[in-house]
């Protein structure tokens, strides 16, 4: 007959009630002797009444308490607590994984890292089996750690209703089935991506031999003989490069950012008598020419809108990486790849008046001809996130190169940001001289710039080095007689002596006690704001009016005495 959805809860136990149940599980875990006693010789009476399906939780449980209890008796060696304990927990491991084994063995590590049990709990279970016997510490460790995960994961989980032992049951099938299927799915997909791997690099391996073999010749034929048109080997290999990235383009690009294709090392740059990083603008970098032709075959046979945009995403992501290495030799190349790139797509308005041949000269080593309709913001946004040296030459590029870009006052200051932020200084010539001295000061290095362009303007066109000395001491003298003038009857005097500032915190003198009313002067006076009315404007213009007179007014705020003016323009020129 068919069983109702209720019967089919139902199963047979060992125990005769709940409260036999709790009162065996509280014995247990009491760690007094005696009552554990008691509680294992229920035990054994439930396993007698039910041998063939007793809880493997309650029977590992048994186990690990009786070596326990032979542990505090004293009447066992160490040599027999380490095989009672051993076997115990040889058992415990064994009968818990057991019933999650599928058709297909599989290690008890990842077994046991599904059911939560600490990995060297099984290993320690292997030394047990195979190798030499574990001490007794770590025995009765082990037992310790066993008989805390049999009550989180068995005994405390039967406390809100009737005890299941069916926790430790088989696994499904299904699932167990679905899970063989996801791990053997996983490792295909894993074999494919090296193999892919291993593709991509063999093909640009190839590439890069046949380039090399195609430079080796006499040094008046490299520039022809490296830059011809490509020979059937190489058009053959060109054409394998191509559908492997219509297969797989990330994986290429990636395989193409590693060192030795697109980041050259040292070796290959001498091979190709190209100039190193060092040599070149670090705010400004560019790809080697020869070094550029070298890969151009290769990009220009790639080119098209969707690589370019993941070429060029791709690019940004690795130079985010290099964030804690910003000048080193991987990042200058990245960078200029980026440059080369963005000055592709340039469509400068002196473009328009170059003559064809002009035209075709400049083509020559670019990576596409047509403009593309690229990502702005994005790239914007990704440039901003991967600050580096060239950041600011990178932001240009792209804000001249915008379709719809800011107003010229926003992408100055942006540019002016960056510089500020990544610690360089902008070109010259991208910045007008009127424009240069009329930047506000951000920081000491600015400073320094602005006084130096200062003092070489108010130096003579044609003067010898003594007279420049005698300008100077002139122009110095000055100074101190302007400061002295403006500090006179005011308790601050101008610091002549040799002091070494940057030892000193803002606000700190040398001398400078701790006291904070060192700095307070013998004669002050402290007035309130209503204290101090405040003429405005409006009442001065009414008061020379004839027959109008001026309404009082309550004080609006403080006014400034010509000696608080003194001492604010003095303590400006000080700093």
């Amino acid at each position: 007959m068919k069983k109702k959805g209720s019967e089919k809860k139902r199963h047979v136990v060992a125990w005769l009630n709940k409260a036999e149940w709790d009162q065996v599980r509280d014995y247990l875990y009491s760690m007094d002797s005696s009552l554990q006693r008691f509680a294992l010789d229920r035990i054994s009476a439930w396993r007698a009444r039910c041998s063939n399906s007793f809880p493997v939780a309650v029977d590992c449980t048994a186990d690990l308490v009786r070596c326990q209890v032979l542990d505090r008796s004293g009447q066992l060696t160490g040599d027999d607590l380490i095989l009672m304990y051993g076997m115990a927990l040889v058992r415990f491991v064994n009968l818990i994984t057991e019933r999650q084994q599928g058709r297909r063995a599989r290690p008890l590590r990842r077994l046991a890292g599904n059911l939560n049990i600490p990995e060297w709990v099984v290993d320690l279970r292997h030394e047990i089996t195979h190798r030499k016997l574990p001490s007794l510490k770590w025995c009765r460790k082990g037992c310790k750690v066993v008989l805390e995960w049999l009550q989180q994961e068995y005994w405390s989980r039967q406390l809100g209703g009737a005890p299941d032992e069916r926790w430790d049951l088989q696994s499904d099938g299904e699932d167990e089935e679905a899970d063989i299927k996801h791990q053997e799915d996983e490792l295909v997909a894993r074999q494919k991506e090296v193999d892919a791997y291993t593709k991509a690099r063999e093909l640009l391996i190839s590439y890069e031999k046949d380039q090399y073999q195609a430079f080796d010749g006499s040094p008046e034929d490299k520039e022809k003989s490296l830059w011809q048109a490509p020979l059937a080997d190489m058009s053959w290999l060109l054409g394998e490069i191509k559908q492997f990235a219509l297969e797989s383009s990330e994986l290429l690009i990636d395989v193409l950012l590693e060192d030795g294709f697109l980041v050259p090392t040292m070796e290959q740059l001498e091979t190709l008598g190209c100039a190193t990083s060092d040599s070149a603008s670090p705010t400004e970098p560019r790809v080697p020419q020869t070094f550029l032709r070298f890969w151009l075959p290769l990009l220009k046979m790639l080119n098209s809108p969707s690589f370019i945009h993941l070429f060029l995403d791709k690019l940004f992501v690795e130079l985010k990486l290099l964030s804690k290495e910003p000048d080193g030799h991987r990042c200058f190349y990245i960078s200029a790849w980026i440059s080369e790139v963005l000055l592709c797509n340039n469509n400068k308005f002196e473009y328009h008046f170059e003559t064809k041949l002009q035209k075709k000269a400049r083509m020559k080593d670019r990576i596409f001809i047509n403009r593309i309709q690229l990502r702005w913001q994005q790239l914007l946004s990704a440039c901003l996130d991967a600050p580096c040296i060239s950041t600011p030459h990178l932001i240009q590029l792209i804000l001249d190169d915008m379709e719809h870009p800011p107003s010229q006052e926003t992408r100055e200051k942006l540019v002016q940001l960056c510089s500020i932020y990544t610690q360089t200084e902008r070109s010259e010539a991208s910045t007008p001289l009127q424009q240069k001295q009329q930047q506000p000061i951000y920081t000491v290095e600015m400073l320094l710039d602005k006084m130096q362009h200062s003092w070489q303007d108010a130096r003579p066109l044609h003067s010898s080095p003594m007279d420049s000395e005698r300008s100077e001491e002139r122009k110095w003298a000055d100074v101190q007689a302007e400061r002295a003038l403006a500090l006179r009857g005011s308790p601050w005097q101008v610091c002549t002596d040799n002091v070494s500032w940057k030892n000193y915190p803002i606000g700190k003198v040398p001398g400078q006690s701790d006291d904070p009313s060192c700095l307070m002067v013998d004669n002050y006076s402290i007035m309130t704001v209503s204290d101090q009315p405040v003429e405005l404007e409006s009442s001065a213009t009414r008061s020379s009016i004839p027959g109008a007179s001026a309404p009082a007014r309550p004080a609006e705020g403080l006014r400034w005495s010509n000696s608080d003016l003194n001492r604010l323009k003095c303590g400006l020129k000080l700093f």
